[in-house]
């Protein structure tokens, strides 16, 4: 490394100045105290104090990016180190067209700072709210995080390689990093416990709907279970029961299947249809209602009122 760097005054440099006092960018300030060099910016609208760094760009547009082709961004950085090793490192110094640039930057490098031993880190954080599904916006892509972390605001570390989504110091993903827009970029394990943690709160929603309109379903589900059936399968049998004959005859329909000791939505179904051709009914039919008007229909278990009694006996006044 050289010792000092020259910067012009653009902002990823200096924030603020006046005349020569400088308010630098905080983010250089640590690159150059990595390195161990003094950043210096040069007067402002003093383009003669940059030297010939454009003419160094030019070279290497001219030089280098002209007619080259590449499939990644690993490839074209392994081909501007052989170019610039090989072909660049040997052509004239401009400075001295008696050497080479690499026997000039021989003669330089005493003159040099050595690198530090471990590399400045460069990955790119960003903090980023993660809504009800779980994944992270990141470069406009989406990246998949376990189910459990949403409506969070989680850490994202990228480099060019891969993204990392840490909760605190916690890594809980990491991707390979992706350049185009509008991807889902998933971890299949991500997904399959998302999908088990929805398949379950399923069947919780239909248990609880069946211990509601008919209490006795548990006996029925604990049998069954002991009889090793399924019982997700009975669950969804059982509801189906449910729409098509209403809460009362389900319950009564279980709990004679039950005193026959057949713990079996066959047997509630085989029951629930000899009662109604005992009354003369016509089969049921299934009508599939919204989800708000079937929340009307649930049963509201009756609470003892004593307690309401016990109130107005004490708030009496006989006098």
């Amino acid at each position: 490394m050289p010792r000092t760097l020259l910067y012009d005054n653009l902002k990823s440099a200096v924030l603020e100045r006046q005349g020569q006092a400088i308010r630098f960018n905080p983010v250089l300030l640590g690159f150059a105290g990595h390195h161990r060099y003094e950043p210096r910016p040069v007067a402002v609208a003093r383009g003669n104090e940059k030297g010939r760094v454009e003419r160094a760009i030019r070279y290497i547009r001219d030089n280098f990016f002209a007619g080259r082709t590449f499939t990644d961004l690993n490839d074209l950085n392994a081909q501007a180190e052989v170019w610039m090793t090989g072909p660049a490192a040997d052509r004239r110094c401009p400075e001295d067209t008696t050497l080479t640039v690499r026997e000039a930057f021989a003669l330089e490098t005493k003159h040099l700072l050595a690198l530090p031993e471990t590399p400045y880190p460069t990955d790119e954080q960003v903090a980023v709210k993660v809504g009800k599904t779980p994944y992270a916006r990141f470069d406009l892509n989406d990246y998949s995080v376990p189910h459990g972390y949403v409506q969070r605001t989680l850490t994202v570390v990228s480099s060019l390689q891969e993204v990392r989504i840490l909760n605190g110091q916690e890594v809980l993903a990491t991707h390979p990093r992706s350049f185009d827009r509008g991807l889902q970029i998933e971890i299949p394990a991500h997904i399959e416990a998302l999908l088990e943690q929805k398949h379950q709160a399923s069947q919780h929603r239909g248990t609880d709907r069946l211990a509601q309109a008919a209490p006795q379903s548990r006996d029925l589900l604990i049998q069954a279970a002991d009889r090793g059936e399924p019982l997700s399968r009975i669950t969804v049998a059982l509801l189906r029961l449910l729409d098509r004959y209403g809460a009362t005859e389900l319950q009564a329909g279980i709990k004679e299947a039950l005193q026959r000791g057949v713990p079996h939505p066959n047997a509630v179904r085989l029951v629930l249809e000899r009662r109604r051709e005992d009354r003369d009914l016509p089969p049921p039919v299934e009508i599939i209602l919204p989800r708000h008007v079937q929340d009307r229909d649930t049963p509201v278990q009756a609470h003892q009122l004593d307690t309401y009694d016990q109130i107005t006996e004490a708030g009496h006044d006989p006098d």
